[in-house]
């Protein structure tokens, strides 16, 4: 695997762990019963704590990167090993 296409598998991965871990313990204004300020939603969450939420995105798409790493580059899973595909071994 080359540096650009590991940077952008892991990019990808990153955006799809941040869309999963926002939600974590995160309380709106509604849920809350706390009064909502002008130009806000009360849907908003109170305190996002998105640092926090960065820096678990970050560690967890490393781990998820690591294991697809390992996987690519020691071939652990082929084309071939996947039951519905043609065969792709040389004859």
């Amino acid at each position: 695997m080359s540096l650009i296409s590991g940077l952008a598998i892991f990019y990808i991965i990153w955006w799809l762990v941040l869309f999963t871990v926002l939600p974590w313990g995160t309380t709106s204004h509604h849920e809350t019963g706390v009064a909502v300020q002008e130009g806000t939603t009360a849907s908003s969450p109170i305190h996002p704590r998105l640092l926090l939420k960065f820096a678990v995105t970050t560690v967890i798409a490393a781990v998820i990167f690591a294991a697809i790493y390992v996987v690519a580059e020691y071939r652990l899973v082929t084309l071939d090993d996947i039951p519905f595909l043609p065969d792709f071994r040389y004859r």
